[in-house]
């Protein structure tokens, strides 16, 4: 492969790259815990975005019980953006038949 090919490749990757973090910051998880004590909804850049407590979850007598209950959603969702995110961007990585370009974290 001469290194036009290899710039032009690189090139293309980088503008899909783009593309893909454009629409996977439209994405959104929703978490729900504690049997949908705590609904939240988060997109692709980490924005929490929506928020939903149940109110048989609001004891005034266990206010570390539903804060317990939003860190926990907060942070699967984080974990669950992460995931997507690694897919995809390793999926698109994948496709660069370049010895070591793989996606960092992923291993290539």
């Amino acid at each position: 492969m001469d290194i036009r090919q290899i710039m032009k490749q690189a090139q293309q990757m980088q503008e899909r790259m783009a593309a893909l973090q454009k629409e996977l910051h439209g994405r959104e998880v929703t978490v729900a815990v504690a049997g949908g004590q705590v609904t939240v909804v988060m997109n692709g850049r980490h924005e929490l975005c929506g928020l939903t407590i149940n109110p048989t979850a609001v004891d005034p007598r266990d206010v570390e019980f539903l804060q317990d209950l939003v860190i926990s959603a907060v942070n699967e969702a984080v974990r669950q953006v992460d995931a997507m995110v690694e897919k995809e961007m390793g999926t698109l990585a994948g496709g660069l038949n370049l010895p070591g370009m793989g996606w960092p974290g992923l291993g290539g």
